[in-house]
């Protein structure tokens, strides 16, 4: 199991990178940009890229509405050019209030959508001429549409690798299919190690019947709160656990309309099914410390990694053997970084 980390897109971000610079001497394997609507996460990559020496460096997630199948193509061959082959392609749908609010873009189809991106991308890496007839992409421009000057192009440059890891941030069923069927890696949200077979079991088992057996096993890459001590019980595992809650509230209550919050939609199939309409009825109201505080526990404590040493790595097996192959750590505040991706690696080797 890889250890990565995820930048976040608010914050001093020279502070960050010089945060990621000293835990790749501490062994920390993956790095993850995010972008949402805030600045660009391809510049970020780049000079995480120049500063780094040995961390994968990956886009956590790239949206397939603000940019063209092969500018992404272009873009993951060039974050891999300069990072020496460092890179993962994180692709993602984003949902309909950024692409069709902020992108100005219709939020159509996204999973045919990413499907038809990664066959793309794919085929560009591998230097063949760009053609391509699909439900969302179409490359030539066909007959009657633009100047009709377009002609079937490649790649100039000879890529770093011709084949750079695709991973998937999928959450719905078709699109779960379709990534355990044709992505490299799938990025989960909400992933609770012993329950996220009920959620999306047969949706992966499924997609895998079809996968090709050249892409290998699929990498899972989930990501949990750490605080690692023998303080991290009871109150004290509470203290830390709280830390959680309003982003869970956002995000369950309020990431979305009343209809169309995929992320509720997964707090139900966790069998949360009451409190999920009482924090999005709670958040949409405005009662944001109401919604926070109605998240529950056990759920929270699952989806995390907080408690005495010997709790944390019974905890860590059950993570590896669900099939997690990056752990995206979010270390608690007050704690040392490096100490903790420490003891995480001596239990991982242990």
């Amino acid at each position: 199991m890889k250890l990565g980390m995820s930048i976040n897109y608010v914050g001093d971000f020279a502070k960050s990178v010089d945060r990621v610079v000293e835990l790749e001497k501490a062994g920390l394997d993956v790095v993850w940009v995010a972008e949402a609507y805030s600045v660009d996460a391809v510049s970020q990559l780049g000079y995480l890229a120049a500063r780094t020496e040995r961390v994968e460096i990956g886009s956590g997630i790239l949206n397939v509405y603000s940019r063209t199948a092969t500018a992404i193509a272009q873009t993951a061959a060039g974050l891999d050019m300069v990072s020496d082959g460092r890179f993962i392609l994180g692709l993602g749908a984003s949902g309909p209030q950024v692409i069709e609010g902020f992108h100005g873009v219709p939020y159509e189809k996204p999973m045919v959508r990413i499907r038809e991106y990664i066959d793309v991308v794919r085929m560009t890496l591998r230097r063949e001429k760009v053609v391509y007839d699909g439900k969302t992409v179409t490359v030539p421009l066909p007959e009657g549409e633009g100047t009709g000057l377009g002609k079937p192009l490649k790649l100039i440059n000879h890529p770093v690798r011709s084949e750079i890891p695709i991973w998937w941030a999928s959450l719905m069923p078709l699109s779960v299919k379709a990534t355990a069927r044709s992505a490299d890696g799938w990025l989960p949200v909400f992933f609770v190690p012993d329950e996220f077979q009920r959620v999306w079991g047969d949706d992966l088992k499924a997609g895998t019947v079809d996968r090709d057996p050249s892409l290998g096993r699929l990498e899972i890459g989930a990501g949990a709160m750490v605080a690692i001590g023998e303080e991290y019980v009871g109150e004290g595992a509470d203290r830390v656990l709280d830390l959680s809650r309003p982003n869970t509230a956002l995000y369950w209550g309020g990431m979305g309309a009343r209809d169309k919050n995929f992320y509720n939609t997964i707090a139900k199939k966790y069998g949360y099914e009451a409190e999920a309409v009482e924090i999005q009825d709670l958040y949409l109201e405005g009662k944001k410390e109401a919604a926070a505080a109605a998240v529950p526990r056990d759920f929270l404590e699952r989806s995390s990694l907080v408690g005495p040493p010997s709790q944390v790595r019974e905890r860590l097996g059950v993570w590896k053997e669900a099939g997690v192959s990056v752990l995206n750590v979010n270390v608690a505040p007050g704690q040392d970084s490096v100490a903790t991706l420490g003891q995480l690696r001596e239990m991982l080797e242990d």
